[in-house]
Order: C-alpha cells, then structure tokens, then sequence
C-alpha cells in the first residue's frame, strides 16, 4: 500500500477523529473508504461484494432440521 501526506485544518482533523470513532474506524479509515467510494470499487471486488450481498439477504436454506433427501431422490 502507498502512503500519502495531506495538510487539513485541525479542527477539522479533531471532527474526523469523532466521525471515526463513532464508526468503529480510523480517520486513514474514513479516507480510505472515500477514495475507494470516490474512484470506485476494482470490478472483481464490487461482483463479489454483491454476490455476499444476495447471499446474505437470501431466505433461501435447508430448513431448521437440514437436507433430507438423498440425491438419488432428485431422480424420482
């Protein structure tokens, strides 16, 4: 990863500390975050960030008890 050096203002800097604390982050956090929102996500990454997305929100499962057939059974 490449490193870079920003000047901001420091009251700034001070409310950017808050921000990233509220959100369990850091202020490189936070900025990195931006850019990546910014120049936006490699293609790879974002596809996977929505197929875990879909997975996540699917209601889909084997219900409370699991599989309880056998694949011979998907042929009768």
């Amino acid at each position: 990863m490449a490193n870079v050096t920003i000047s901001i203002d420091g009251e700034l800097l001070k409310r950017a500390r808050i921000r990233a604390i509220e959100q369990g982050t850091s202020v490189n956090g936070l900025i990195r975050e931006f850019l990546m929102t910014l120049a936006g996500a490699p293609p790879l990454k974002q596809a996977m960030d929505e197929v875990i997305d879909l997975a996540r929100r699917s209601r889909g499962g084997s219900g409370p008890s699991g599989r309880n057939w056998a694949r011979e059974d998907l042929y009768d």
